[in-house]
Parts: C-alpha cells; structure tokens; sequence
C-alpha cells in the first residue's frame, strides 16, 4: 500500500501523500523553514502526531545532526535544503522503500510493488524469505530487482539530486533509562519493567484507543495500564475492549479468564465498551488467496488473517485510532533459557547442568531436551538441522526446522541463488554470537500481524501497536540479570509481579494460554484441497522453477492430518503465502490512492 512518494522531476524533489491516508492522520506532513516532513504512522506519542513530525524535521534538518530517533511506529521522508532523509523507527512497522537507477535513488515509497515499474523478480530475496518468518524486515532485499528496504532504525541520507551518500544506524531516545539490577533485587527489576510499560502504553494512547484483550497476563496487563493512564489523564479518551469469543472448542476455556480481565478492566474505566467478536466460524486460511495476494509483498503469516481482520473492522467500525495489542511479550518478559548457552559459553558447566535441570522439571521436558533446544541448537545451528533431517525423513515435513532446505524447494534454484547463505544469514540473526542477547533482536519481528495491519490501514484507520515491543520496555528487560527472571514453573514471574496490584488472581496465576491450534487444524480439514488445488494450479513461470509441487501438496496433506511441528508448519504457511502471492502479481495490481502533493519550498 502507498502512503506517500517522491519522484524527482527535472531534478527537482516532488514530495506526494495518498489523500485518504492523509484524511485519516495516517500520514502528517508539516513544513518549517528547514523543509518539509511527511511521516506515516506517528512518533514521539500516536495523540499528537504534529508535533512528533515537526519534532523529528527538527531534529534532523540540522546540518551535521545526528540524534536519537524517537520512539513510535513510522516511516518518514525529510526533504531539507540540502539533502533528503529517509528514517524509519526501529520497530520497523511501517515500510519505506527506494528505487535505484542510473547510480541514483529515482523514487521512495511506502509500496515496493508500487516502485517496481515492472522489474524483474529477485531470486534471492525469496531464498531470504524461505528461510523462515523473521527474514524480510532485517534484509535490505525486496521481491524487485533495483527496489531497496530502508532498514529499521536506518537514517538515509540522499542528496538533493537523489544520490547516497550515507546509511547509518541509529537508536531509539529512551524516556527513561532504567538501572542495572542486582540478583537478589527482584523488586527493582518488576519497579523498571512497570515504568517502561507504563511509559510505552502512555506514548500510545489515543482518541479512541482499543485494545485487544484475550484473557492472558500480556493482553490484560496492556488494556489495565491503558484504563488507568486514561482515567488520570486530562482531556477527552474512549478505551475500546476489544476480544474475540469462541463459544465452542478448546479456545472456550479461555472464556473465564477473559471475563475476569474485562471486569478488572472496566472497574479502572467504568465507560470503557467491550465488544465481543463471535469467532466460533473462523478458521485459518479463510479466503487465503486474497489476504496473500493483496500484500506488497509475500505475507508469511496470511493463514492467520481472517482472525484479525474481524477484529480490525470491529474496531475500526467504532473510530478507534489506535488499536493496541500483547504481542511480542512472550520472547522478551519470560526467563530467557538461552541463559543456558551463556553458562556453557563462559565454562560454568555445573551451573549450567543444575539450572538445566530445574528448568526441564519445570517445564515438565527432558534435561537432554533443554539442553539440545537451548545449547546445542544455538551453537550449531545449521548442522544440527541437517542431522535432525536426516533422521526424520520418512515424512516430508518430519525433521524440517527453521534454517535447512524444505524438501519441496528445488535443490537447484537453491544452490543458484543462495539459499545456504541466507540460512546463514538468518542464523547469526536468530542466535548470533551471544544466542541470549540476539533473542530481543529477533523478538521484534516475532508479532505476526503487521503485514495485516498495514495493508487494511487506510480502510481501518490505525496501525497495530506493540507496546512490549517498545525500544524501553527491551532495554529496561535486556538489563536484567537472568536471576532476576528465572522461575521455572512460573513464567514471565516479572511481569506478574511488576501488575501484581492490577492483575486480577485468575488471570496472575495462569500459567499457560490455550494456543490457537484449533484453528489451524480447522482451516487445513476446510481448506486443504483448495490449498493443493492453488498449487497445482499455479501458473506464474517461477513457481515450477522454485518448488516441486506434488511433494509440496504432499506436505498440505501431512500437515493437514497432524504430522510436523511449528517449524515445520511455518516453512509451509510461509511457502504457500509465496505461490499465491506471485499467482496474484499482475491479476490484482495495487490500488493506486488519490495523491496530494506536498509543497518543498521552505
């Protein structure tokens, strides 16, 4: 989806926004005598969106400036006197793209498709993109040869012509820089934590704020500080509660513990709606082909779509402008075993073994289990996958982990086109040197969603947020000592002491959520045969180049009577998103949106 575009004409820049976009505060331009911004999405605060643009045209006009990024969820294009910016937040929830030709940037936008003008497909890129779930926002790769990824956190500096002339890094501002904490102060880590989340649900906060609430500890955590900073706040502010009801199946074991939160909630904000979104019917991949086709680019987590997309347009029907979520707090709040690899890294192997242990006995596994998942695998990551296969390969999807070939990607077009090296690539990002610390990076692009919520953006009027995801709420947890966090049995302990005094005591004491299995289970028994019958029928040239279609059905039916695991499932959701989305580019071009031009003149 485009949300805005600059071209150059004559050598001029010429700065454009979709006017629905603009229409809906989705895109806030402002000019002051050192350019002109135009920011999609908001930073600083998602209330006063003005002054968070002008803020950052500020920041960065300044010749020779080079400050923090702040906080938000946007992408922006600064067209200066002397130069033009191109930044997006390190969240990275909002893309930003540029086109090259000649050795000089031609044209940024917010839609790779948009900016291909018909371009050849990248080959590499979807050797990237097979690799697993987290590749495509931390590689500088598009689906379009000549159409580059502005990367989260990235300042692109252009000349005024259009020519690079830097790409640097940058972190985010933190509003509040939390202290180091001992081992044995617990309760300094749970007083951070709250600040932070605090601090991140606050800089969210709209007009009309919903937030989605499941009954779990991230959910309710999120929509309880919500109605509490909405109380004490001055000023108008409607909450939103926003919850899918499933009446029938496991997912109606989470009805008691959803209730209980609405009723906590509502006791901190009497006026707050609930609106309930029966989802008894739904299923993953429901109507799959339309949800992969309509994204810019391949949509991993399409399957899932039909889920969210009710409750988008159910808070998008009440004129919500923010709509926050949970998502993410799993990999970041929860005791991180990776600690485990540190241990064995530093030689403290007794230790290592001990907490090992107390660690199966909690999660009722194996110690060899805990040990292979949480230091072998790291270490060697792409051997273990290889020997793990080739014991289990008497099953197409038996054995197949993030990182080594699927048996249906041709071996060929693999070796052509790189597909070891990015399953290196994607290693070091999901590991890395220390496997502890690269687990927050990766956290971030864990919250599967966004692609959904960027692409119904202008029609919904808001864009996901993630306030655990926020860069203060990963620094105040990176900080911590893994004492702090580790409490086999009791997972994310800080989180629940951090909302001891909000949490309600069903919901505090949980410690496990019924995942939404069900679902997959029901869209594959639904629509498997279409799902084979999308494959078979394909007809874009790269399909067959790239995968042999009958041992890739074999796999839909596999999966579809219980066999693989989530790795497994992933690299197949992940491989038919990819079939349907190139079946879908030229039969469905992108709606191209009313465009407003923005003055440059200062």
């Amino acid at each position: 989806m485009e949300a805005l575009r600059l071209e150059w004409a004559d050598g001029v820049p010429k700065l454009s926004v979709t006017a629905a976009m603009a229409r809906r505060e989705l895109v806030t331009t402002v000019t002051s005598p050192a350019g002109t911004a135009a920011v999609v999405g908001w930073a600083g605060t998602a209330r006063d969106r003005v002054a968070g643009a002008r803020g950052l045209l500020d920041a960065f006009a300044r010749p020779g400036a080079a400050p923090h990024l702040p906080t938000g969820d946007y992408a922006a294009v600064l067209v200066c006197r002397d130069r033009i910016l191109l930044l997006r937040d390190e969240q990275a929830r909002v893309p930003l793209f540029f086109r090259t030709s000649g050795g000089r940037v031609s044209a940024v936008g917010t839609s790779a498709r948009h900016l291909s003008g018909g371009a050849e497909l990248e080959r590499r890129y979807f050797c990237r993109y097979l690799t697993g779930y987290l590749a495509q926002p931390h590689w500088e790769l598009t689906p379009f040869s000549g159409v580059c990824r502005v990367l989260g956190g990235e300042v692109v500096e252009l000349s005024a012509t259009g020519q690079i002339r830097g790409r640097v890094r940058r972190r985010a501002r933190q509003a509040y820089e939390p202290a180091a904490q001992a081992a044995d102060d617990p309760g300094g880590a749970a007083r951070d934590l709250r600040r932070a989340l605090e601090n991140a649900v606050a800089r969210r906060l709209g007009g009309t704020t919903a937030c989605h609430v499941s009954g779990g500890t991230d959910s309710t955590s999120v929509a309880l500080l919500a109605a509490r900073l909405l109380a004490a706040r001055d000023g108008p502010g409607d909450l939103v509660l926003l919850a899918g009801r499933f009446r029938t199946g496991e997912l109606a074991g989470e009805q008691p513990y959803l209730d209980e939160a609405m009723e906590e909630i509502r006791r901190h904000a009497p006026a707050a709606r609930l609106v309930s979104v029966e989802a008894d019917d739904v299923s993953d991949f429901d109507d799959f082909e339309h949800h992969a086709q309509d994204a810019d680019e391949p949509h991993a987590h399409a399957f899932r779509a039909p889920f969210w997309s009710r409750l988008h347009a159910a808070a998008s029907g009440l004129g919500c402008d923010v709509l926050m979520t949970g998502c993410g707090a799993d990999p970041v709040v929860d005791a991180n075993p990776l600690h485990l690899h540190k241990l064995a890294r530093t030689g403290q192997l007794r230790q290592m073994t001990r907490q090992a242990r107390t660690w199966a006995q909690g999660g009722e596994q194996g110690l060899r289990d805990v040990v292979a998942a949480n230091v072998v695998r790291p270490t060697l990551p792409l051997a273990t996958e290889r020997v793990t296969a080739a014991l289990n390969r008497r099953t197409v999807l038996g054995g197949l982990g993030g990182f080594a070939r699927p048996r249906w990607l041709r071996r060929g077009f693999a070796r052509a086109h790189g597909y070891r090296g990015a399953s290196r690539a994607e290693a070091r990002f999901v590991f890395g040197r220390r496997p502890e610390e690269s687990l927050y990076d990766a956290a971030n692009y864990i919250a599967a969603p966004d692609p959904l919520s960027w692409r119904r953006a202008r029609q919904d009027g808001f864009l996901l947020s993630h306030p655990f995801l926020d860069p203060e709420v990963i620094t105040a947890v990176r900080r911590l000592p893994a004492e702090a966090t580790f409490r086999p049995g009791r997972p994310k302990a800080v989180l629940r002491e951090a909302m001891a005094d909000l949490l309600p005591d069903g919901v505090r004491g949980r410690t496990a959520k019924i995942p939404f299995d069900q679902l997959y289970a029901r869209g594959l028994h639904r629509h498997g045969d279409e799902l084979i019958d999308l494959c078979r029928s394909a007809r874009h040239p790269l399909i067959t180049e790239m995968f042999d279609v009958e041992t890739l059905c074999q796999a839909v039916r596999e999966a579809r009577l219980g066999t693989g695991d989530a790795y497994s499932w992933d690299r197949l959701n992940s491989t038919l998103a990819l079939v349907a989305w190139l079946e879908g580019l030229g039969r469905h071009p992108l709606p191209h949106g009313a465009a407003v031009p923005v003055s440059v003149d200062s």
